[in-house]
């Protein structure tokens, strides 16, 4: 019985077009075309007119010419079909073609040449040219794709940007609403209240409307493990050079999770082109899959995913490895090692993993290699990211008169953040600037709370947490951060390693509120100690 694994693989019905002035040559071409099992149909033409509108009009998947014929030549028509198409194989099938002139053919553009006299090669020929052929057209189609969603990209960073200022401007809105409304013996007041506090969630909305489309609001779809092996794999034909191996091992072909296939595509292809370019001298290019299990203990503070079940897409390399140095700048906007690079790609790389509720891992030894792991959860958690809503707002949320240092480069913020806290029991000394909040420290003594926002300029937050534990603060401190994903704010922490209560801007009054005891209480259990 023969092994089917041995037969060719068969092919769907193609388009021939022959480039011949003899009519028994042409049979003898399609004869061996039949044998080998293609079906297909064919065009003849034997002239230069003919052939170009046939060009247009049949759509051929292939074009087989002689090399000579009187009045048109195998040479011309390869120049026409290339003037008209890139992709459509072509392959002479001659008696005349020497060595030399098979060379320089090849060179013009052929994908093969086969001697009339030696016709058994055809078949196989044929198959291997429009197999490769749909190998290219998959690789510009996903090429095409990348270089789209690379331009997302930058809208989504450009999104990002802008819906930061956004949040600064929306920040007054939701306080001055909030605080508006408790007045309600004036109906007016009130009545404004309302209304600014209704502009303000709906710009926030607006917001996050504007977020989600340009990071493209990505589809419910399942990714197999193996799929994106794949098409990594096709993507990397012709990029991988022959001093590097490549290795791709899929621990479970058949595993899937919920995610977005092209922009993963996208992140593994980015490490792996780094890697390829991080071994100049050649190397090892590895690329794994694995299923994880991973703990609480696995995560750092900042991170917001969950234990559980995660799959674990790695890349890593045998090159020069990266030093201390870069790898503190490595994941900043626009920093970049190589000639010619935007500084983009692995700041797109975690966003990209963040958004799929994952996290990012790096390891690498100079002169050894590096190693990027990419965890992306199995099962994703559902969780509510809206500002806490508390209805039952009751006297446990008033303050105690505790001495609170609030600390806001943004001047219309400080003001209202201020009167807020003020209004609700706290007293309240507003800073703009970590130095002026030093200074009072230095006047007045250490505060029971402080409040700060996180993305200070000045005198920036990381440093005001610093000279905050010099001067011997251990109480709580709340920072006002994105709710972006954005490190910034996220990266905060006391020197001494005390926690850092966050809260997510922009800030309603109930939500700063239920933070600022919450964060009080940590405060005084960090002092009992």
């Amino acid at each position: 019985m023969p092994d089917k694994s041995s037969q060719p693989r068969s092919l769907p019905r193609i388009r021939v077009l022959q480039v011949e002035d003899s009519t028994l040559d042409a049979e003898l071409v399609l004869t061996e075309l039949q044998a080998d099992g293609i079906e297909y149909d064919v065009r003849l033409v034997d002239d230069e007119p003919s052939y170009v509108q046939t060009l247009k009009e049949f759509k051929p998947h292939i074009v087989l010419s002689d090399l000579s014929m009187p009045g048109f030549s195998g040479q011309r028509a390869l120049e026409l079909l290339r003037d008209h198409s890139e992709e459509i194989p072509f392959i002479y099938v001659s008696a005349t073609l020497g060595e030399e002139a098979a060379i320089a053919a090849l060179r013009e553009g052929a994908t093969d040449y086969i001697l009339k006299q030696n016709p058994a090669r055809l078949a196989s020929a044929v198959r291997r040219a429009l197999r490769e052929a749909e190998e290219q057209r998959a690789r510009a189609r996903a090429e095409a794709e990348l270089i789209r969603i690379q331009r997302f990209e930058s809208l989504a960073m450009l999104a990002g940007g802008l819906s930061h200022d956004l949040r600064n401007l929306l920040q007054p809105l939701l306080l001055a609403g909030d605080s508006l409304h408790d007045y309600q013996d004036d109906p007016r007041l009130a009545r404004l209240g309302a209304l600014v506090r209704d502009c303000g969630r709906r710009g926030l909305e607006m917001v996050q409307s504007m977020l989600s489309f340009a990071r493209g609001a990505r589809r419910a779809e399942q990714v197999k493990v193996q799929a994106l092996a794949d098409a990594l794999s096709l993507l990397l034909q012709g990029s991988v050079p022959r001093t590097v191996t490549l290795d791709i091992d899929v621990a479970d072909p058949q595993l899937t999770f919920e995610g977005n296939h092209t922009e993963l595509q996208q992140c593994l292809l980015n490490l792996c082109l780094n890697a390829i370019q991080a071994m100049p001298d050649g190397g090892v290019l590895r690329v794994t899959t694995r299923k994880a299990k991973l703990d609480q203990r696995f995560f750092q503070e900042h991170e917001e995913a969950q234990p559980g079940d995660f799959v674990c897409l790695s890349v890593s390399d045998t090159g020069i490895g990266i030093t201390d140095e870069v790898r503190k700048r490595l994941f900043e906007p626009f920093f970049t090692t190589k000639e010619g690079g935007t500084g983009l790609g692995l700041l797109s790389c975690r966003r990209i993993v963040y958004s799929h509720g994952g996290v990012m891992r790096m390891d690498s030894i100079v002169g050894e290699g590096s190693c990027f792991d990419l965890y992306i959860p199995l099962v994703r958690a559902t969780t509510d990211t809206a500002d806490l809503e508390l209805a039952d707002i009751d006297a446990s949320l008033h303050g105690n008169a505790e001495h609170v240092l609030l600390v806001v480069e943004e001047a219309g913020q400080l003001t209202l953040l201020s009167d807020t806290l003020d209004a609700w029991g706290y007293e309240v000394h507003g800073s703009q600037s970590g130095t002026a909040a030093l200074q009072w420290i230095e006047a007045c003594g250490l505060p029971d709370l402080v409040v700060m926002d996180g993305e200070m300029s000045l005198f920036t937050s990381e440093r005001t947490l610093a000279a905050l534990s010099q001067y011997g603060y251990r109480r709580g401190v709340l920072v006002l951060c994105r709710a972006d994903g954005s490190p910034d704010s996220a990266k905060l922490h006391m020197p001494d390693g005390n926690r850092v209560r966050r809260l997510n801007k922009p800030v309603g009054t109930r939500a700063l509120l239920h933070a600022v005891r919450e964060t009080l209480r940590d405060g005084k259990e960090k002092s009992k100690r």
